[in-house]
């Protein structure tokens, strides 16, 4: 009978699967709760989370914190009453600490937690300091809490602190003086502060700064693992800062332990000029594990899986040979295993790896993040997410023989192993889902540049008949180290973008992450030219290979590199209707100038536009303005200081000049992302309008 079933899946069109299923809205998304990372409880039995609602009409995003049983059950919210995030547990498992906004802006707050029952009885705001603070962790005995704030350096006390804020916000001037580079940083100057490492006792009590100095400890992050860790005994904690002189131009962070008692600080990892980051000391104290590069000035080269000896002051790679990255990662509770993620093509598996002999195992399938372990070590628990479905927590036994990896594929003669079988903890979003018609990404492989196979994914639209041409909407992704995965997002969603009766198109090409490091470096010095060759054999490829496909209704759209992509297309390419350009790049001598992270165009370009400015105006798109003639939509965010929004008015100026129909949607409180619910409505009708005015007969 099951085969039967296999028979029928096969042979039904996904329209039959859709009936009684709606295509999939932009209420819908701002209506789906976003999971965070998991918190495993001391005892094993609970798992904190933080989940997202997004107030649509109020225009604002509300974290609260869940809990759900760790051998599953119904999840529910224990901080209903006010915005609260990154719960952490406190040792004895009886609280937890988390950030909320609730008073005096972003603070510490702690929570009793009820173990009978699952339910908070009583909380109060522990923190109550002028830079605010977030990143909260617990010293082991429960004692401390370390933070995170953004504090004068010239400061040694919260008095000091708070007397420079107060003096800023009452100045009439509101000039700034600079006198180095990175003044600004992503969405934000910086304002003469740095991000310092606070303890603070956890019955509450003046904080102290660890971490003083005119350096950021620990350095900027957009998300991730923690770029600091307590020691197991409590006495020392370890973090990650650059001290180097040329901060815009370094990506040289460094490993550094301090007493919590204060003193001098030690730098663990002096010898490599690359980055060093997010330690986390072996539950038995012998090791700090922690990723690292080699190659310095370059953000994007192989992060790899290292261990300290903290007796004898040994190094070693535990991925060598290990072509992938290695991702979020933790130790297993004996101190004998690493348990990370990495991605993989279009995935991001969870491996094992001894730290003894360096053997690894390709444990859980799927898309996953954030791995956390239960105290016993025998069960993994993780968050996942698909193109069909955002967040959700998840678990799957740790022990197992699983899969040997060498590369991220199997090894040879092992290709019948099998992965450890995992099951959903939370189904917070479950109900919304079922109730919309979504599609899976079907991948498709085809010759690439320079030889290489290159992995393409497409989307179809809600109730599709194979029957019927479809318009495409051609994305192309940023980063341009990044990649296409079996992943959601809320701010270029295929699904979304599929929703309205269009075929959607997405290409991994050279610079993808996933695929080894040898195809990532290729994007280097050739911005527009290997990927752009990519871009275009997975376009005609998918043409030749889905007749469903309308080759004379397209449309490509990117952000970031993606948005410098457009552009260069813009200027190289005519098959394209319409085009939607959103953060990119126009002038790449002036995109030096005006960013922040100088290490990434000079290692992209390989030096400045003054030592190499062939490179620059080789694969600049405003050199190629003479041949603009696709009508183009021209998105930027007056915060996004990555790429400046010069670049956008730069563009749609020459668009405009040039007589190309144009259109720009700018924003004066968005950065590299837009972010605001409002804002984010706007930016998919705008999208999703100038599209169809170019492709709807």
């Amino acid at each position: 009978m099951r085969h039967w079933v296999v028979v029928i899946l096969l042979l039904c069109p996904v329209s039959f699967w859709a009936q009684g299923k709606r295509p999939f809205t932009f209420e819908d998304m701002m209506s789906l709760k976003r999971v965070g990372e998991p918190m495993v409880s001391p005892d094993g039995k609970w798992v904190l989370f933080s989940a997202v609602d997004v107030d649509l009409a109020a225009n604002k995003k509300t974290p609260h914190v869940w809990v759900v049983p760790t051998v599953g059950g119904p999840a529910h919210e224990i901080v209903p009453d006010q915005d609260a995030d990154r719960p952490r547990w406190a040792p004895d498992g009886k609280r937890f600490a988390f950030v909320s906004n609730q008073e005096s802006g972003s603070q510490i707050w702690i929570a009793d937690f009820d173990g009978s029952d699952g339910n908070v009885p009583r909380m109060h705001r522990l923190t109550a300091i002028a830079t605010e603070a977030e990143g909260e962790l617990w010293s082991p005995d429960g004692g401390k809490i370390l933070f995170v704030s953004r504090v004068y350096p010239e400061c040694t006390d919260e008095d000091c602190n708070r007397r420079k804020i107060e003096e800023s916000s009452h100045a009439v001037v509101k000039a700034m003086i600079f006198n180095h580079l990175l003044y600004r940083h992503w969405n934000s100057y910086q304002e003469n502060k740095r991000s310092h490492l606070l303890i603070i006792p956890a019955a509450g009590g003046p904080s102290r700064d660890l971490t003083a100095g005119d350096y950021d400890a620990p350095v900027f992050s957009l998300g991730g693992q923690d770029n600091y860790a307590f020691s197991p005994d409590g006495q020392e904690i370890s973090y990650t800062s650059n001290h180097d002189a040329g901060e815009a131009t370094s990506t040289n962070n460094d490993l550094w332990i301090v007493s919590v008692n204060g003193g001098e600080a030690k730098n663990l990892t002096v010898e490599n000029k690359a980055s060093d980051s997010t330690p986390l000391y072996s539950p038995d104290g012998n090791y700090i594990a922690y990723r690292a590069q080699t190659v310095p000035g370059y953000e994007s080269d192989r992060f790899r899986l290292l261990l300290y000896d903290r007796r004898t002051g040994e190094k070693r790679d535990l991925t060598h040979g290990f072509d992938q990255w290695a991702g979020s990662f933790l130790w297993a509770p004996d101190s004998k295993t690493i348990y990370f993620s990495s991605e993989h093509k279009r995935h991001a598996l969870i491996y094992a790896v001894d730290i003894t002999t360096a053997a690894r195992r390709t444990l859980v399938g799927g898309y996953n993040d954030d791995v956390t372990i239960t105290p016993d070590g025998k069960t993994l628990v993780f968050s996942r997410v698909s193109i069909q479905a955002p967040n959700e927590i998840y678990a799957a036994r740790a022990a197992g023989e699983g899969c040997p990896a060498r590369t991220g594929d199997v090894d040879p003669g092992k290709e019948s192993c099998s992965l450890n079988q995992d099951r959903p903890l939370t189904h917070i979003n479950k109900e919304l889902l079922s109730q919309i018609a979504l599609s899976d990404a079907e991948p498709f492989w085809f010759k690439g540049a320079l030889g290489d196979e290159v992995e393409g994914s497409l989307v179809k639209p809600p109730n599709f008949d194979p029957g019927q041409k479809y318009p495409v909407k051609f994305l192309i992704h940023g980063g341009p180290q990044g990649a296409w995965g079996d992943e959601w997002s809320y701010r270029w969603n295929p699904e979304l973008f599929a929703a309205n009766g269009y075929v959607v198109v997405m290409i991994n090409f050279h610079g993808s992450t996933g695929y080894g490091q040898k195809f990532i470096d290729a994007i280097r010095g050739d911005w527009g030219g290997a990927p752009f060759e990519d871009l275009m054999k997975g376009l005609d490829y998918a043409e030749q290979h889905y007749p469903f496909i309308d080759k004379d209704r397209e449309c490509a759209l990117g952000a970031s590199y993606g948005g410098y992509m457009a552009n260069w297309i813009l200027g190289h390419s005519d098959r394209f209707k319409c085009i939607v350009s959103h953060d990119g790049m126009f002038n790449s001598t002036s995109a030096w100038g005006t960013t922040e992270e100088l290490w990434f165009n000079e290692w992209e370009f390989k030096g400045t536009p003054y030592n190499n400015r062939a490179l620059y105006d080789k694969w600049s798109p405003h050199l190629s303005a003479t041949s603009f003639k696709t009508p183009t939509l021209v998105i930027h965010g007056q915060l996004d200081y990555r790429v400046d929004v010069s670049e956008g008015f730069q563009l749609f100026t020459t668009l405009q000049r040039l007589g190309v129909p144009s259109k720009m949607l700018y924003f004066p409180d968005e950065g590299h992302w837009v972010l605001k619910p409002q804002n984010s409505e706007l930016w998919y009708k705008t999208v999703n309008d100038w599209v169809d005015q170019w492709l709807r007969r």
